[in-house]
């Protein structure tokens, strides 16, 4: 959709081009026949490439003055590629580069402490291996808080480098990163408080057996009222329980994590919608907004991706790169109709003349 236009001029370029093969195969045919049969195809080819215009749509063609604001930038388990991912060094990096949100993911300790991890074990983005060799395929959840709290939780970025195109790290950030530990549900809300930014976060429900494997949800909202973070800023995303989670805590902003009628979302108070990117339509995301129901599309990396949710009317994107979004002043490939029109009549016209005189010669 975003490069639709520009497809359009390189695939008429690339007519230009064959025409000159093809001429040459029709001068060298004997037979009016097989002259139709080479050249045929190539002028409805053509000519279908003319009229592709007449139904092409893209989001970044519009009138001027019709595009939304920029969406806001949620840092998706912080900045990754600045930091070891859901420790406070990567949402500080977030907050530094101008995010608007942290995401997040939050599991519960066997004793009862929330803290962030988005894998089911240790293995990956821990030292476990190192310190409890014998308890790396183990449920994060079924440690206690005490032994999490001593793992390192930032070396593995330093020798894994998640990201092929990460980029180097300054010998401050090294230090640093090599230094982060756990952290906890309770000290990141503080964090997103103190700077007022939302956040959003996937609740994980602990395995059978854990003391909080029916009560997770309720001590998960006993230390979210502790942290003193405002309710406005949580977008509660979790959507069991959800009548109980709007009685006890009735500011958090409702959000839902797939399309549903617009009916519906309204009957259960949603105010956002957390979806996929690759279910993105221009369509549902205003038909959604008419209802005051706005939309976050995750994850959103690359700048032409980020133009595209900016011209659909997204609200906000849930991003590992808020670094080099932050940068885009407005979309890529934006134009307007007129625009458009003329670059696509100037390409027709010039690539007939082209093609007429390679014919003609």
């Amino acid at each position: 959709q975003i490069t639709a236009p520009y497809l359009h001029i390189g695939a008429i370029a690339i007519m230009v081009l064959l025409s000159w093969p093809v001429a040459l195969h029709a001068i060298r045919a004997d037979k009016k026949v097989v002259q139709m049969i080479i050249v045929g195809p190539y002028l409805a080819i053509l000519l279908f490439l003319f009229l592709i215009p007449l139904g092409m749509y893209s989001p970044c063609i519009r009138e001027t003055g019709t595009l939304g604001p920029k969406p806001a930038l949620i840092g998706h388990r912080g900045a990754p590629m600045l930091a070891p991912e859901n420790t406070e060094m990567s949402f500080q990096k977030t907050i530094e580069h101008g995010g608007d949100g942290l995401e997040t993911d939050v599991t519960i300790s066997y004793d009862g402490v929330p803290f962030l991890m988005h894998d089911t074990t240790l293995r990956r983005t821990t030292n476990i291996k190192e310190v409890y060799p014998n308890d790396t395929a183990q449920n994060a959840a079924l440690f206690s808080w005490d032994t999490l709290k001593e793992l390192n939780a930032g070396t593995w970025f330093l020798q894994d480098k998640p990201f092929s195109f990460m980029g180097s790290l300054s010998r401050a950030d090294r230090s640093q990163a090599m230094n982060q530990t756990i952290y906890k549900l309770s000290d990141f809300l503080q964090l997103a408080d103190s700077q007022n930014k939302v956040v959003i976060f996937d609740l994980y429900r602990p395995p059978k057996k854990h003391p909080y494997r029916n009560t997770w949800i309720k001590r998960t909202l006993e230390v979210i009222n502790e942290s003193g973070i405002r309710h406005n800023l949580v977008l509660w995303l979790d959507n069991r329980m959800r009548s109980y989670v709007q009685s006890v805590a009735p500011g958090f902003q409702q959000t839902k994590g797939r399309k549903a009628p617009v009916e519906d979302l309204l009957m259960d108070n949603i105010v956002k919608l957390n979806l996929p990117y690759t279910g993105m339509s221009s369509e549902d995301i205003r038909k959604y907004a008419e209802a005051n129901i706005t939309t976050n599309l995750y994850v959103v990396n690359e700048p032409w991706l980020f133009s595209l949710a900016w011209c659909s009317g997204a609200h906000s994107v849930t991003t590992n790169t808020v670094h080099i979004l932050k940068n885009l002043r407005q979309p890529l490939f934006l134009m307007t109709p007129q625009q458009y029109n003329t670059m696509w009549i100037l390409t027709d016209l010039t690539s007939v003349l082209l093609i007429t005189l390679i014919f003609a010669l």
